[in-house]
């Protein structure tokens, strides 16, 4: 699938690396033969998050031992973190600078909608400041620009696979800085003539996630014996996407010279309904049951994103069906939950 000459010795710094995609992607890199450099504040839904107010997050703790293990995998690995502050513009041009990297990915940003909208301020510091430096450092030097935006671009979906050629009508802050992100590096191509690739991820998931999506919740709640809740009647779909498919789709678009100036969907491809994802959790921990409550109106109606275009110009293919991906994600949070099982404790009881 990937063509490891070409990766091979390819620098690839990676924005906000050390957060849940970057770690992943950086690792897998690494693997493969390619320099990866990740650079991160370690403040943005990070170790500084958490170590902030330290008492009033009940899951700090869990999170702090995730984000520890993922600072170790890096350095077991062998890979550059250079710890700086992104909204720093010369301190990201000197990192970037000294880097010399063949591509850049994007991944600095506040990664939570209700976070988003609880916050605009700091989401837009953290998110549209830091894209602003690193296109203003790399827009004369031809270095290739993967930006993150997200599924959330797109609003109300209409019942069909959306593919990414559909109207945008983002709902909300996050939504709405994603979007004008997206705008905002399409103009840098148009006046600096930067290559760029957009990629629009949907509900991803995978091992050391602290950003406490659905299924994460649901993972965590079973984990301790607590129910599982809906916010919603449970039947909306969503495109559930494992993080190595994830990292499959990144990795193609740095290989791949047809995902220059492209946006791509980048996810499984296929939506599963909410219930359908507590159902494999319940299968997994018998006794614990589904509750609903009222749905969030600033929450768009969502469901499959079409991946044709990734699979046809960069040869995407998925390889992690719920059934299998959530599986493994799972299996890793029980092994986890039995090494540290100070960390998983009932906090209601």
């Amino acid at each position: 699938m990937f063509d490891l000459e070409k990766l091979k010795g390819k620098r690839v710094a990676i924005v906000g690396g050390a957060g849940f995609i970057g770690h992943n992607l950086a690792l897998q890199l690494k693997e493969l033969g390619a320099e990866p450099h990740v650079i991160d504040g370690l403040q943005v839904n990070n170790i500084g998050y958490y170590t902030t107010d330290y008492e009033k997050n009940i899951n700090a703790e869990r999170y702090i031992a995730f984000i520890n293990e993922r600072l170790t995998l890096l350095r077991n690995a062998r890979i550059s973190l250079k710890v700086i502050d992104v909204r720093d513009y010369h301190a990201i041009s000197h990192a970037l600078n000294d880097i010399k990297p063949h591509t850049v990915v994007h991944l600095a940003a506040i990664a939570h909608a209700n976070r988003s909208n609880k916050d605009p301020f700091s989401t837009f510091d953290h998110s549209m400041r830091t894209l602003e430096n690193v296109l203003d450092v790399t827009r004369s030097q031809g270095i290739h620009v993967i930006y993150f935006s997200s599924s959330m671009v797109y609003g109300n979906f209409d019942g069909e696979a959306v593919a990414e050629d559909r109207v945008c009508n983002p709902m909300g802050i996050y939504g709405a800085l994603k979007y004008g992100a997206e705008k905002l590096i399409i103009g840098y191509n148009q006046v600096f003539n930067l290559p760029y690739t957009i990629i629009r991820p949907s509900a991803l998931y995978g091992e050391r996630c602290v950003s406490r999506r659905v299924g994460q919740a649901f993972i965590e709640n079973a984990i301790v014996g607590e129910d599982l809740t809906i916010n919603g009647d449970g039947k909306e779909g969503l495109d559930f996407t494992y993080i190595n498919d994830l990292t499959q789709g990144i990795i193609l678009s740095i290989l791949k010279p047809e995902s220059i100036n492209q946006i791509f969907n980048i996810t499984y491809g296929a939506a599963r309904s909410i219930n359908q994802l507590a159902e494999i959790v319940m299968d997994k921990f018998p006794g614990i049951k589904l509750h609903h409550k009222i749905r969030d109106g600033l929450m768009p109606e969502r469901g499959t994103l079409s991946i044709d275009k990734a699979q046809k110009l960069l040869g995407y293919y998925p390889q992690y069906p719920v059934e299998e991906g959530f599986i493994k994600y799972i299996n890793w949070y029980k092994s986890f939950s039995k090494h540290n099982s100070k960390l998983f404790k009932n906090k209601s009881k």
